[in-house]
C-alpha cells in the first residue's frame, strides 16, 4: 500500500503555490471576459469562459510538468510548444463553432465564439507563466467587447 501511495501522486516541478496562482488567475481573467457575454445574455457566458480559460491553463501547466517527470529522465524529449497551441486552439475552436449559427438571415454567435477562443489563449498564457500577456489580452477584450459596443450603439442612434 505504501508503494501505491508513493507512486499515486507525482511531485510537481513548479511549486504548488505557483500552479494554484496561475489557475486562479486564469479563472479570474476568464470570468472578466465571460462577464460581458453573461451581461449581454449570450449563449456562452461566465461559466463557459471560466472553464475554457481554466482548462487551457491546466493543459499548459501539465505540459510544463510532464517535461520534468522523472520517468522520462535520461530520455531525449523534444518539446514542441506549437503542438500545445494547435491542440488547444482546435479544441476551443470546436466548442466555439458550435455557438455560431444562422438565424433570421443573420449569422449569430461569432463574437461569443471569438471570446471563447480568446479565453483559451488567455488560459494558455497564464498557464505558461505569461501573465502580463494574459492581463493585457483581457483588458483589450473588455475594451473591444464592452466599450466598442457602447460606442457602436451611440453611433447607430445618431443615424
Amino acid at each position: 500500500m505504501e508503494e501505491f501511495l508513493e507512486r499515486f501522486g507525482q511531485p510537481t516541478w513548479l511549486p504548488f503555490s505557483v500552479i494554484s496562482g496561475r489557475l486562479l488567475l486564469a479563472a479570474v481573467l476568464g470570468s472578466i471576459v465571460g462577464m460581458e457575454r453573461e451581461w449581454r445574455d449570450r449563449p456562452a457566458g461566465l461559466r463557459t469562459h471560466i472553464l475554457v480559460c481554466l482548462a487551457t491553463a491546466a493543459i499548459a501547466i501539465l505540459t510544463i510538468e510532464i517535461t520534468h517527470v522523472d520517468a522520462f529522465a535520461g530520455q531525449e524529449i523534444r518539446i514542441d510548444p506549437i503542438r500545445l497551441v494547435e491542440a488547444t486552439t482546435a479544441g476551443v475552436a470546436f466548442l466555439a463553432a458550435g455557438l455560431i449559427f444562422f438565424a433570421k438571415g443573420e449569422v449569430q454567435g461569432l463574437t461569443t465564439g471569438a471570446g471563447m477562443w480568446l479565453a483559451g489563449a488567455i488560459g494558455l498564457a497564464v498557464g505558461l507563466g505569461f501573465w502580463q500577456i494574459a492581463l493585457l489580452a483581457t483588458v483589450l477584450a473588455v475594451i473591444v467587447l464592452a466599450l466598442l459596443q457602447t460606442i457602436m450603439i451611440k453611433v447607430d442612434k445618431k443615424d
